[in-house]
């Protein structure tokens, strides 16, 4: 067994996680059911589904968790996509996030490279 807390990219998802909740803040009150619902239900199941997978004993469980963290991001960004479509969001205002999430991706999907190369 892993221990979660001690993985960057759980750290990152945490990070990610509190920004998006502070992004959300903005969202019209209309939104808090339907788009910031989702948004933050996303986010919320990128780190915990690192965490889950680090409870499993096989690396396979692992990397399925690994590969459900990395569709969580994805959907984050499209989420942070919309916003910035429907212009409820500057822009500017995403471009730490989007780094982020970027920089998440690109750890998750090392991390699972290296689990299938091993």
């Amino acid at each position: 067994m892993r221990d979660f807390k001690k993985l960057d990219i759980w750290k990152n998802g945490i990070d990610l996680v509190k920004l998006v909740y502070q992004l959300s803040e903005k969202l019209p009150s209309e939104e808090k059911f339907d788009l910031r619902s989702q948004i933050t239900r996303a986010a919320t199941s990128i780190p915990s589904n690192i965490a889950e997978g680090c409870s499993r004993n096989s690396e396979v469980e692992f990397k399925r968790f690994l590969e459900i963290a990395m569709g969580s991001l994805f959907e984050v960004e499209t989420q942070l996509i919309i916003t910035q479509e429907l212009r409820f969001i500057r822009p500017n205002e995403l471009e730490a996030l989007f780094d982020l999430i970027h920089k998440e991706a690109k750890m998750i999907n090392s991390l699972i490279n290296k689990i299938k190369n091993s």
